[in-house]
């Protein structure tokens, strides 16, 4: 099934024109290299008024550095330079009235579709998680707490725990940076393990646009910043999403 997906994001792929030269991510805000312009992409990702739960709000279970930090950023937000990302049960409500290109849609008679990182529903028992973006500097940071239900080795974090938070940033970042959709690679080294319960911040970044793809990294390490618990490169495919047919 998987390989299936990807040849037909190879085929649709192939047949798109490709840009000739590297295109290296300036510290300026503008449209980004792909399509459209990054501050119609938070717009339409973070919508000012919906009925939509947003998760990724303090509850019991955050502890005190996850809270304070969160305090910071949401402080940094007023001067317009950071952006906090609402996060909602799927993907599906972040991207309403568009869908994936033809050829990619895939046919279920499911209703309660759900993100892998917000499946979890118990508060503090999986993953707890806050996303900020930086438009003009294409980078995000990701306050991420996990709970006992993603423990590894007794009283720490699984790896792949981890893994897929890296992922889930790599991928909301990528797409408001410019499109970015499906991940293409992820190169991930393990330094330290996270204690269940404590706080690790994820700084991304996108490096550069060549080629259709999104290049980026990331760091996983404790507030002080004393302990790197991973570092992670990871590329990412540009694709455009279509518009909805309307009813």
């Amino acid at each position: 099934m998987m390989k299936t997906g990807f040849q037909r994001v190879a085929r649709l792929v192939h047949h798109k024109a490709l840009p000739r030269n590297p295109h290296l991510l300036p510290r300026l805000h503008q449209a980004s290299a792909f399509g459209s312009s990054t501050d119609s992409l938070v717009a339409r990702f973070c919508p000012e008024k919906t009925d939509l739960k947003d998760y990724a709000i303090p509850n019991a279970s955050w502890c005190p550095d996850m809270l304070s930090l969160y305090q910071e950023f949401l402080e940094k937000t007023k001067s317009g330079r950071w952006i906090k990302l609402p996060s909602f049960k799927s993907n599906r409500e972040h991207i309403q009235g568009l869908k994936l290109p033809s050829g990619l849609a895939a046919a279920s008679d499911k209703q309660d579709w759900r993100i892998f990182t917000r499946c979890i529903q118990l508060e503090g028992q999986g993953y707890e998680y806050v996303i900020f973006f930086h438009p003009s500097e294409k980078k995000s940071v990701c306050l991420f707490q996990p709970g006992p239900y993603l423990e590894g080795a007794p009283g720490f974090a699984h790896g792949g725990s981890l893994a897929a938070m890296m992922d889930e940033t790599f991928s909301k970042t990528a797409y408001l940076a410019g499109e970015g959709l499906f991940t293409l690679s992820l190169n991930i080294r393990f330094k330290n393990l996270i204690p269940v319960g404590s706080l690790a911040v994820l700084d991304t970044q996108v490096e550069k646009i060549e080629n259709q793809k999104l290049y980026m990294s990331c760091i996983a390490q404790s507030r002080d910043k004393q302990t790197v618990y991973a570092k992670c490169s990871g590329v990412f495919l540009q694709l455009q999403l279509e518009e909805e047919p309307s009813q």
